[in-house]
């Protein structure tokens, strides 16, 4: 996820123009062989005006993962994409869809089960093959993990200005993976 971020975090900032993915999901990154992270498919992306932060399309993403102004409004930004990536990060910690039919309905999206769970329970939602059976859930990797899902909640905010960067979720992503390696 950190490498996805990466890409993204280059895409919106690493060009006079910045280029919004508008497709963000796990079949749009592909692994090397050194289990590195790609993002792939660029079909629809848009590349925004240096003088506009967001366009107007008619070209929608995949259900599930776009944000709530792409879809009603057709309003392409960044933080579109950053709201793809929250959801996409969701799904990686939770190991659920957010297309489940058999737990998410009308009433309840991916997004709104971990927030629900977040932060008291939040263990009973998150993929127990995160961790080995060997390996013991320790409070750090917890606190790992309630970062990582705080994260997601900040990406998908339903309002897009109250969203946080791209930026700010490398930064973030580093200074959990840094916490977290610490012996």
């Amino acid at each position: 996820m950190h490498d996805v971020a990466m890409a993204i975090e280059y895409l919106h900032h690493g060009n006079d123009t910045p280029i919004v993915h508008c497709d963000l999901k796990p079949a749009n990154v592909l692994l090397d062989e050194n289990m590195v992270a790609h993002v792939g498919d660029f079909g629809i992306s848009k590349i925004l005006a240096v003088s506009k932060s967001m366009a107007h399309t008619e070209t929608l993403g995949t259900l599930g993962y776009i944000a709530p102004e792409y879809g009603s409004e057709g309003i392409v930004s960044a933080s579109g994409d950053v709201y793809s990536y929250g959801i996409m990060l969701m799904e990686v910690l939770a190991k659920r869809r957010p297309t489940d039919e058999e737990l998410f309905n009308e009433n309840l999206g991916l997004r709104e089960w971990i927030r629900l769970a977040f932060p008291r329970t939040i263990m009973e939602v998150v993929d127990a093959n995160l961790f080995p059976e060997e390996e013991q859930i320790t409070s750090k990797s917890e606190i790992c993990i309630a970062s990582m899902v705080e994260l997601a909640l900040d990406c998908t905010m339903e309002i897009p200005e109250s969203r946080i960067t791209i930026k700010d979720v490398v930064k973030r992503l580093n200074k959990i993976k840094n916490t977290f390696l610490k012996t």
